[in-house]
C-alpha cells in the first residue's frame, strides 16, 4: 500500500514540476514574444475586427456579391529586447521596409517588448523579413477589413478605422457606422469575443457599377463639379443604387478629405428646381383646385413682392398665352403656370401635402447622419414670394433622398415609402399621400413631358418624367451663385413600374439646358434599366409626339 502511495506521490511531483517549468517558459522566457503579438494584433486590427461580419451586395438574381470582409494582411514587428545586435539588425531590414537604418537601430535598443514597424505591407515583403531570420523582428497576420470593389458606392458602405475613444476598429460612415454594433458583435460584458453578423444590402452591384459609369461620363460632358444617383424600387423603398462623384477608397481612407466621406443623397439638402412642379400638381389636384385641364393664361412672367418671376424659356419662346393648361406647364416646365397652381390651391393646402410628402422630415433611411428638408421660410406670415417660388422648387431645400421618396409617393399609386438597404427589413408604408386616382393623372402628365421633349422617352415603353434645374445658393454672400445643379427624376414603365431613378450634377454652365445635359445620362441608365429586368415593352404603337427638335420643350 506505501509502495503505491510513494509511486503515485512522485507522479504528482513530476506533473507539478513540468507544469511549473512549462509555466516559467511562458511567463518569462516566451512571455515577450506571446506579449508582442498580442500588442500587434491590437495595433493591426482592433478588438473584434477578425470576426466581424461581412458586408454583402444582391443582384436581381438574389445572388450575394461581398463588398466589405475580413482578410489577414501581413503586419511588421519588434521585439526590441530580444534583438541581440540592434545595429546589425537595422542595416539589414531598414532597405526591406524602406526605413532609415538610423531609425531602426534606435527603436531595436529599446527596453521594450514590442514595436510597430509596418503594417499592411505585400507579402513580398513579408517573405523578404522572414527569409532574414532575425530573432526578435517578425512578420506576422492580423485581420484588416477590404473592400474588393474599391470605391464602388463608398458612401453607401463606409468604412472600418480607429475609433476615437478605444484602441478598437469600428465603423465610419454609411452602413460600416450605422450597422457598427451588428456588424461588430459583442466587445464587453459576458458575450465579448462573439462574432458580429453578416448584413445583406438591397443594392444590386450591376446598376451601382453601371450608374456610377453614367455619371462620371456625363460630369465630364457637362463640366459638372460633382454628381449624385438615386436608383428606388418605387413599390417597396428598397434602394437598388446610390452613389456620387467624387467618392473614395475605403481601403485607402486616410488619403482622402472628410468631405468625400459624406453621403449628399441623405446629409445635403439642394433646391430641386421644377422637379418640384410635379408635387404642386399633385397637391392642386388632389386638393379639388385644379384638374391637368384646367387653363390660365400665361403671361410670361410675373411680378410679387418687388421681385419679377419669369418663365426659364421666356426670351426663347414668348408667353404660352391663353389656354395653356396645367399638363402643358409641366410638359413645357412653365414657372408662372406652377405658382398660379399653388395660388388655387392654397397656400396652407399647399404646404399640408409638402408636409405629406416628407419634404421636411427625416425618411428614416439606415444610413446614419440623415438631414431633413428645410420648409421653414412657409409661414403664414411669409410673403407670397417666398411661396411662389417654392411652387417650382427654387428657396425650398430637400435632400436627395427626400426627394426620391416623394416623387416616389406619385409612381406607386399615393403611398409614401420608407426607403431601405438592409433586406432584412420589409417594406413599410407611412402614410398614404394623394389617392391613387391623383397619382394617375400626375404620372400621366409627365409622360406627356416625356414624349413632348423626346430625349428621355425610350421606344415601347411608357415613361414619367420631369427635369429640374435650380439655381446654387452662394453660402456666402446669399443669394445665388452663376451656376445651376441640373437634375431629372423619372419612373417606368407606368402601368407597373419597375424603377424610379434620380440622377444630378452640380454646378454647371447656366447656359446649358438640362435637356442636354442630364436628361441623356437619366435615359442611359433608364435603357439599361430596361435591359438588365427584361422588362416587356408597354406601349404596341409609338404614342408619342412627333418631332419636337426645334421646340425647346423642357427646363
Amino acid at each position: 500500500m506505501a509502495y503505491r502511495f510513494s509511486i503515485i506521490l512522485a507522479g504528482i511531483l513530476a506533473a507539478f514540476g513540468f507544469l511549473t517549468f512549462h509555466l516559467y517558459q511562458l511567463q518569462l522566457v516566451k512571455g515577450g514574444y506571446y506579449l508582442a503579438r498580442a500588442q500587434a494584433e491590437v495595433s493591426g486590427s482592433g478588438n473584434a475586427s477578425a470576426n466581424r461580419g461581412a458586408i454583402y451586395f444582391t443582384d436581381n438574381q438574389g445572388n450575394e456579391l461581398p463588398v466589405a470582409v475580413n482578410q489577414e494582411v501581413p503586419l511588421i514587428y519588434a521585439v526590441p529586447t530580444a534583438i541581440k545586435d540592434p545595429a546589425t539588425a537595422a542595416v539589414a531590414v531598414a532597405p526591406v521596409l524602406n526605413m532609415s537604418s538610423t531609425a531602426l537601430q534606435a527603436i531595436f535598443s529599446q527596453k521594450t517588448s514590442y514595436a510597430l514597424l509596418a503594417k499592411g505591407v505585400s507579402q513580398s515583403v513579408a517573405d523578404k523579413i522572414l527569409a532574414l531570420n532575425i530573432k526578435g523582428v517578425v512578420a506576422d497576420y492580423v485581420p484588416q477589413r477590404f473592400y474588393p470593389l474599391g470605391a464602388v458606392a463608398s458612401q453607401v458602405l463606409g468604412y472600418v478605422g480607429p475609433s476615437a475613444s478605444s484602441d478598437a476598429q469600428v465603423g465610419h460612415y454609411g452602413v460600416e457606422e450605422y450597422y457598427n454594433s451588428f456588424l461588430q458583435g459583442a466587445t464587453t460584458g459576458t458575450n465579448a469575443g462573439q462574432g458580429g453578423q453578416d448584413l445583406a444590402l438591397t443594392i444590386d452591384p450591376n446598376i451601382q457599377i453601371e450608374c456610377e459609369k453614367v455619371l462620371e461620363k456625363y460630369i465630364k460632358i457637362a463640366q459638372a463639379a460633382s454628381g449624385e444617383f438615386i436608383v428606388e424600387d418605387p413599390n417597396t423603398g428598397a434602394i437598388l443604387a446610390m452613389g456620387q462623384l467624387p467618392n473614395f477608397d475605403p481601403n485607402n481612407f486616410a488619403q482622402y478629405p472628410l468631405t468625400d466621406f459624406l453621403n449628399k443623397n441623405v446629409q445635403n439638402v439642394y433646391e430641386p428646381g421644377s422637379i418640384m412642379k410635379l408635387m404642386t400638381m399633385a397637391a392642386g389636384i388632389d386638393s379639388g383646385a385644379i384638374t391637368p385641364d384646367t387653363t390660365y393664361t400665361d403671361h410670361g412672367y410675373k411680378n410679387i413682392d418687388g421681385v419679377h418671376i419669369t418663365n426659364w424659356n421666356l426670351t426663347i419662346h414668348g408667353p404660352y398665352g391663353p389656354g395653356t393648361t396645367m399638363t402643358q406647364v409641366i410638359e413645357h416646365s412653365i414657372n408662372t403656370g406652377a405658382i398660379w397652381a399653388e395660388n388655387q390651391t392654397g397656400n396652407s393646402t399647399f404646404l399640408k401635402y409638402v408636409k405629406l410628402f416628407g419634404l421636411d422630415q427625416k425618411t428614416g433611411i439606415d444610413l446614419p447622419g440623415e438631414v431633413a428638408g428645410s420648409v421653414t421660410q412657409l409661414t403664414p406670415t411669409a410673403p407670397q414670394v417666398d411661396w411662389d417660388t417654392a411652387a417650382y422648387g427654387q428657396g425650398i431645400s430637400m435632400t436627395p433622398i427626400e426627394l426620391v421618396q416623394g416623387i416616389s409617393a406619385i409612381a406607386n399609386g399615393g403611398l409614401l415609402m420608407r426607403p431601405y438597404l438592409n433586406v432584412t427589413q420589409h417594406p413599410k408604408v407611412i402614410r398614404r399621400v394623394i389617392s391613387s386616382s391623383t397619382a394617375a393623372l400626375v404620372t400621366q402628365m409627365g409622360v406627356d413631358a416625356v414624349d413632348l421633349a423626346q430625349v428621355a422617352n425610350i421606344n415601347g415603353y411608357s415613361l414619367a418624367g420631369k427635369t429640374g434645374s435650380a439655381y446654387v445658393p452662394n453660402p456666402a454672400g446669399g443669394g445665388y451663385l452663376q451656376e445651376l445643379d441640373d437634375s431629372y427624376i423619372g419612373w417606368g414603365p407606368t402601368t407597373n413600374p419597375r424603377f424610379i431613378a434620380w440622377v444630378r450634377l452640380n454646378h454647371v454652365s447656366v447656359n446649358s439646358l438640362a435637356e442636354e445635359s442630364i436628361v441623356p445620362a437619366w435615359r442611359e441608365i433608364a435603357q439599361w434599366l430596361i435591359n438588365y429586368y427584361s422588362i416587356p415593352p408597354n406601349r404596341t404603337t409609338k404614342d408619342v409626339i412627333p418631332n419636337c427638335k426645334n421646340l425647346i420643350c423642357s427646363g
